[in-house]
């Protein structure tokens, strides 16, 4: 019935934006706020930002188990292992600068800079897949980018930890950030579309190599006893870490039903909205400062966003109906680019996410 598929879009689409919306918060509570602050202790913060990618990884690794064993797929890779490898040393440097940006800049900033890499990724396109773009993508791109950029320069963008010279380094994170996480899901898509691989299966090797990755970082760089005493110390920090990975995953499960069941242009405005409202919620829960062009800039962001949303929908209706291809998104800290087979462009993750 029409009424049962209404009920169940505003269900999944719920789903995500409150997971996602959780993730967002918590990941921002974790990397910003002080642990066991008191009226004559400063507090402690959370460092070791690859600690957490390690641990969304492990859960991740699970849940794509666990789907792969209930639908009845094979786990052996479908295609070769240098290209899961090379997809995941990208996924954990793109998360690692996406968690060491909220020490520099604030969430808002960090939100804006995913949409920001619509350019980056049509560039990797281009190099790698040989595609093109009609004049209105890159239209749509500019005002995207504009707007980012006008919000960048016209307010203060820092974290509240921060001084004025450690944004540009959380600016440099951030650049960091959209050329890996850009060369990731242009390899994914392209990994997807020669060799045939499902998400799930992808999702297990990729995520296997991005838990060797990040785990062998994590120990190389000698913070393991640190960080094991500082859960030790703060055990809210631990639930706190525990629920990230959980929402990560719970937004996995909400987006693949979403584009199951309604399609990628369904989930492009979810995820255009959910940004929206993780912006409006980390302003009222975290205190930040905006100006009025920043204001204007935002306008802007998400105007292109929504736009480019309703031109995929015009398009569906011109074209006939095919298969949906599988997703490409990972985990909710790393915001994959999903094209339905009309042109419609899911831009949005994190799962960061």
């Amino acid at each position: 019935m029409e009424w049962d598929s209404g009920v169940w879009c505003f269900v999944y689409g719920m789903g995500i934006i409150g997971m996602l919306g959780m993730y967002g918060v918590i990941q921002e509570k974790i990397m910003t706020v002080p642990y066991g602050k008191t009226d004559t202790f400063a507090g402690e913060m959370f460092k070791t930002s690859v600690f957490l990618v390690f641990c969304n990884r492990i859960v991740a690794i699970l849940y794509a188990c666990l789907m792969t064993y209930l639908k009845g797929e094979e786990f052996k890779p479908k295609a070769a292992l240098w290209k899961y490898l090379a997809i995941s040393f990208s996924n954990v440097a793109a998360t690692y600068c996406q968690y060491e940006a909220l020490k520099w800049v604030s969430f808002p900033v960090q939100m804006l800079g995913k949409s920001f890499k619509m350019m980056p990724v049509m560039v990797w396109s281009i190099i790698i897949s040989g595609k093109k773009y009609k004049l209105q993508d890159w239209l749509i791109a500019l005002g995207v980018t504009w707007g980012v950029t006008q919000f960048l320069l016209t307010g203060s963008i820092k974290s509240k930890h921060g001084d004025k010279d450690s944004s540009v380094y959380g600016l440099m994170l951030m650049g960091g950030f959209l050329f890996c996480d850009g060369f990731t899901s242009t390899f994914q898509e392209k990994v997807f579309k020669d060799c045939k691989t499902t998400k799930y299966n992808q999702m297990v090797y990729v995520n296997a190599g991005s838990a060797v990755v990040s785990g062998g970082s994590f120990l190389a760089s000698g913070a393991a006893p640190s960080t094991l005493a500082f859960c030790s110390k703060y055990p809210d920090f631990v639930i706190q870490a525990m629920t990230l990975s959980g929402a990560a995953v719970g937004g996995q499960f909400f987006i693949y039903s979403q584009v199951k069941e309604f399609g990628a242009l369904v989930l492009a405005a979810t995820m255009n909205l959910r940004q929206v409202i993780s912006i409006m919620v980390s302003y009222l829960l975290y205190g930040h400062s905006i100006t009025i062009l920043q204001l204007v800039g935002l306008v802007l962001v998400f105007a292109s966003l929504f736009y480019k949303t309703f031109l995929g929908y015009q398009n569906s209706k011109k074209s006939p109906p095919t298969t949906t291809k599988p997703v490409t998104i990972e985990t909710a800290d790393q915001d994959d680019e999903e094209k339905s087979p009309n042109g419609a462009q899911v831009v949005g993750k994190s799962i960061g996410a």
